[in-house]
């Protein structure tokens, strides 16, 4: 009688032991002459070597599908206790599996740009409005570069830019103040990996959510940074963010030039940015339009309403210069 000490240290022990511990019940069943406890990311397992090695070995396979599919059920754990290779069907343009195993993929020719332009560059601009997926394609892109090793960390970052209200105004301390403008960034997030797999991974700084303030100065290795609503940053910001780009490291810079929250007498930094980078080697650039809106259909039809009317006014404004 040996006893081994099985480390998981990727997937998240709620999901991969069940609700009510109920996939470590069916182990159980399945292993009657095994001893085993499960606490947190250690697993312990008392039995004869021979048998306690082939289980390890059944573990690290589970570990393995639980981490791409972030989903662990009865069917899965007989299927690879028998040998079997569990039969999962990938849709088209599978990006990531997602919390309980929803599928996250590219709905939109755009989008499918923006994926593989993301393995062609290591910088690129991703435009377009509200409701594109620009945003929730790059985290997904992000996901999958760290969990396949590619990356060690994800930086995700945002202008603090009021639209509307003012910092001072809001409550609590300077995390409280921001974390508002940081919010789109957690929903997406919460969407692709498990609650405790990630707050482990941001309490570790393997992800890392911070204003564009906290930029500055920093050499960003081994990692995939998102800068979000790029379009708010100054001409000083964008530049001093797009340096930032370390060895082995993929940029990519998010935003809608219809919604700059800056004053009319502060030029867009994203829209400068693009072209003086546009014919740069190794900078990707992906325009979405109204048809890649993947919200409800209603945003579509406000977004194209807005389109019109800043349109109407435009030859307005110019019919009186004319005059």
């Amino acid at each position: 009688m040996i006893e081994r000490v099985i480390i998981l240290e990727n997937v998240d022990p709620v999901v991969f032991y069940g609700v009510n511990n109920s996939n470590i019940q069916l182990l159980k069943a399945l292993y009657p002459k095994l001893r085993f406890v499960a606490r947190g990311h250690v697993l312990k397992v008392i039995g004869d070597e021979n048998e306690s090695a082939q289980f390890e070995e059944v573990i690290r396979k589970l570990e393995k599908y639980c981490e791409e599919f972030n989903v662990m059920n009865e069917e899965v754990i007989i299927d690879i206790v028998k040998g079997d290779q569990p039969v999962e069907t990938k849709p088209d343009n599978l990006i990531i599996h997602g919390v309980n195993g929803k599928p996250i993929s590219a709905r939109t020719p755009n989008q499918q740009k923006l994926v593989n332009l993301f393995f062609e560059n290591d910088l690129l601009f991703a435009l377009g409005p509200a409701g594109s997926g620009k945003t929730y394609v790059a985290i997904a892109l992000a996901v999958k570069a760290l969990k396949s090793r590619q990356v060690k960390k994800i930086i995700l970052s945002r202008p603090a830019v009021e639209a509307g209200e003012k910092l001072g105004f809001l409550p609590g301390e300077m995390k409280d103040k921001l974390d508002p403008y940081l919010q789109p960034l957690y929903d997406a997030l919460q969407d692709m990996i498990p609650a405790a797999k990630l707050k482990e991974l941001m309490e570790t700084n393997v992800i890392q959510i911070a204003p564009l303030a906290y930029m500055r100065g920093r050499t960003l290795n081994d990692a995939v940074i998102i800068l979000d609503e790029a379009q708010n940053t100054t001409t000083h910001q964008i530049k001093m963010f797009l340096t930032r780009l370390g060895l082995s490291s993929k940029m990519i810079i998010t935003g809608d030039m219809t919604q700059i929250d800056l004053p009319a007498s502060v030029t867009s930094g994203l829209v400068q940015a693009t072209k003086i980078l546009k014919n740069v080697d190794g900078i990707g650039s992906v325009e979405f339009t109204k048809k890649d809106i993947v919200r409800h259909k209603l945003v579509q039809r406000i977004v194209e309403a807005y389109d019109k009317f800043d349109a109407q006014r435009k030859k307005e404004r110019e019919n009186i210069i004319t005059q």
